[in-house]
């Protein structure tokens, strides 16, 4: 799943280099911390977060697959 978001970010922002995963997991789940460029965040949220909300759908779609419990956060690389 870590592999399938940083793809997905990839594709969607203009400086990849600055795309990083963060996996941590807890006893009942999974938080995978999605760091882009402060200018990226915008690209990656989307409007009223229609992309995040996309993009969190499938990571739970694929999570469902491994009976796992994933969060997705999305922070820029600055914090």
């Amino acid at each position: 799943m870590k592999e399938l978001i940083e793809i997905i970010a990839k594709a969607l922002v203009e400086n990849p280099d600055e795309v990083h995963v963060n996996e941590v997991r807890g006893e009942q789940s999974i938080i995978l911390e999605l760091k882009v460029a402060p200018a990226d965040m915008g690209k990656v949220i989307g409007k009223q977060g229609r992309i995040a909300k996309a993009i969190r759908t499938v990571i739970k779609a694929a999570a469902i697959k491994e009976d796992k419990k994933v969060v997705v956060e999305i922070i820029d690389s600055k914090s």
